[in-house]
């Protein structure tokens, strides 16, 4: 008889603006896969064709002139086909999800930064994630002008999307939503210090997973062989 796959495991990585998200998801999902994990790397908004239509609408900013209501609105249905068609089938067959931004960002960006009414923000949740909650989520912080900075280095003469293009303050505010995140929900959220070089972020982020779900990722990883 085959044996069954071995529960998957949905891990997010969220923070501001030039915080090394996207770098640290990838080497993450390197990582798991040297352990023997079948790994699905995804990111938001996208990681789905119908979503990917939506990334290019949203950071353009053509979603803008909708306010933030609209842009989360957009999100939710872009998340909505995400875990459709992507995340939800890779957690059934036994994958580890490594996600780079999923529902915090928009409780940060529309919800804090956007002044968007919390409980319209927890509907929407509701209705876009129901049960398809992160079991772990790696928060990267730092000073949000060295986050620009770093941004801006990154994409040298192209011009900042919708979000890197707005000014200071509302990435300061940023900030302190993903920091009150943590707070709020220890059970589920790891801060990560992004200021050092990547590889010592690298590092704190696999010592943050193997200490959270070291004995999943233990039984994962003998199912495996």
């Amino acid at each position: 008889m085959a044996r069954a796959p071995a529960a998957g495991r949905f891990i997010t990585l969220e923070g501001g603006e030039g915080a090394g998200k996207s770098v640290q998801a990838r080497r993450l999902a390197a990582r798991l896969g040297e352990a023997g994990l079948q790994v699905t790397l995804t990111r938001e908004p996208g990681g789905s064709p119908a979503a990917e239509a939506l990334r290019e609408v949203i950071l353009s900013g053509g979603a803008a002139r909708y306010g933030a209501t609209g842009e989360a609105i957009l999100f939710s249905a872009a998340r909505i086909d995400h875990i459709d068609k992507t995340i939800a089938p890779a957690l059934k067959r036994g994958e580890w999800v490594v996600c780079d931004r999923f529902l915090d960002s928009t409780r940060a960006y529309q919800g804090a930064a956007g002044r968007l009414d919390p409980a319209l923000i927890a509907s929407l949740e509701r209705v876009a994630v129901g049960a398809c909650r992160p079991d772990l989520t790696l928060v990267l912080d730092l000073p949000a002008a060295e986050g620009l900075a770093r941004a801006s280095a990154r994409r040298g003469e192209g011009a900042a999307d919708r979000f890197e293009g707005e000014g200071l303050a509302f990435h300061e505010t940023l900030r302190r939503a993903f920091l009150a995140i943590v707070e709020a929900e220890p059970e589920r959220c790891v801060l990560i210090d992004a200021r050092p070089d990547e590889g010592a972020v690298a590092a704190a982020i696999w010592a943050a997973v193997r200490a959270r779900l070291g004995e999943p990722l233990n039984a994962a990883t003998r199912v495996k062989r």
